[in-house]
């Protein structure tokens, strides 16, 4: 049995349930750093939990998403929302924007497939991926299969922006220059990040 922060006695499947940030056809895919929970050396919570460019950019995206598009049309959500994406698979969300007449709150991970997915870095252990960007073009096809109308990445360290919506080339920009959202609705990471600082 191995113990958390809390004093809970967990065994190492449910302390590995417990660590899995995603899961794709069956196989998990871990939070990265799950080996030094296991190991002790860490509590979950060191792992699980956001950077904090990732939880500041998360908050600052969303208050300009909310203050920018139609209440009444879209439902704005965040705080990795589970979406299935198929049998035995689900991936996390940083934000997700639904069209409002096809959301639904079940208590639950949905199976309703987002308008738009703003992912931000990522926290999921890469070790069986050549690179972020493949862990990234994974999940992005995978969403983009599932349904989602448009994925966009953001990746702080490089400062790039990844743009994919189905039916359309994928396109790689830098961070500085605006992308669009929704519908005329376009966000600039320098401008936000800046009018704050």
């Amino acid at each position: 049995m191995l113990k958390t922060t809390k004093g809970q006695k967990l065994s190492k499947k449910e302390l590995l349930n417990t660590l899995t940030y995603e899961k794709v056809k069956g196989k998990p895919i871990y939070y990265r750093d799950y080996e030094k929970v296991l190991e002790g050396k860490l509590p979950p919570e060191a792992v699980i939990g956001s950077s904090d460019l990732q939880a500041y950019l998360v908050a600052l995206i969303v208050a300009y998403l909310f203050s920018e598009l139609d209440k009444n049309r879209y439902v704005i959500t965040t705080n990795e929302l589970g979406f299935f994406t198929g049998e035995d698979s689900f991936r996390l969300l940083d934000i997700a924007i639904f069209e409002k007449g096809k959301f639904k709150l079940t208590g639950k991970y949905t199976k309703i497939p987002p308008k738009v997915v703003i992912e931000i870095d990522t926290k999921a252990d890469l070790k069986d991926y050549p690179s972020v960007e493949d862990y990234a073009f994974e999940k992005t096809q995978e969403l983009l299969d599932a349904g989602v109308g448009k994925v966009i990445w953001i990746f702080t360290k490089p400062k790039k922006i990844l743009l994919a919506e189905s039916g359309k080339d994928w396109k790689v920009q830098k961070w500085d220059k605006a992308f669009e959202v929704l519908e005329g609705v376009k966000v600039n990471l320098k401008d936000l990040t800046e009018e704050v600082s």
